[in-house]
């Protein structure tokens, strides 16, 4: 019962990772972040994995999945640092997020819970001819604190999702080694007793 309710939650778990990253990932692609954009990417590859391992009784691929969720972990709590601009960390470097491709911040900076953006006429002469030079304001929750709580929920789930996983391996594993157990007694060619006979055979010699 415990194994099935570890591995029903686990389930779960890999649906809501799933359903928060492409959320995710939708904002980050309005917001043109290619950098969370690849890491989205290769997390719904792996927590796709992970789901059907835990469907299928796959431990190898629930190892991986919890060892990406690791570095997973490690990436989000990256992306709080940068927002909140922890250590020599900024969050208006272009490099880090966007690969130094394009200017553009993230999609709630102009989006936010009501933020009024204002175009700001003339643009100053170093701003690019492509782009438009604003101004935002009243915002109710700033930008930075949003991508904050996202990342703040992929840590929450990922490290539910790493603990349920690891309990559902080890699960499997004892599963399979009692399995081991039952059956070796064929491996080594078990036979039971057998009957003796109490005749006993006696020559015969025929005569020419």
């Amino acid at each position: 019962m415990g194994y099935c309710n570890g591995r029903c939650t686990l389930i779960f778990i890999c649906g809501m990772q799933l359903v928060c990253v492409l959320e995710r990932q939708i904002f980050d692609f309005l917001g043109y972040q290619w950098a969370p954009i690849l890491a989205n990417f290769v997390h719904i590859i792996i927590v796709i994995l992970g789901l059907f391992g835990t469907i299928q009784y796959r431990p190898r691929y629930i190892k991986g999945y919890a060892v990406w969720l690791v570095l997973w972990v490690t990436w989000n709590v990256f992306v709080i640092c940068f927002y909140l601009e922890a250590g020599d960390l900024s969050k208006e470097t272009d490099l880090i997020l966007t690969f130094n491709i394009s200017m553009h911040r993230s999609w709630w900076m102009e989006n936010g819970p009501g933020c009024t953006v204002t175009s700001v006429t003339p643009a100053p002469d170093w701003a690019p001819e492509d782009h438009r030079y604003i101004t935002v304001s009243g915002c109710l929750l700033e930008y930075q604190y949003i991508e904050v709580a996202h990342s703040a929920l992929q840590i929450v789930l990922a490290l539910a999702g790493f603990v349920y996983a690891c309990y559902v391996v080890k699960c499997i594993t004892e599963e399979e080694d009692s399995f081991d157990f039952i059956g070796g007694f064929d491996s080594y060619g078990y036979q039971g007793p057998q009957k003796t006979s109490h005749l006993q055979l006696q020559p015969m010699y025929m005569s020419k």
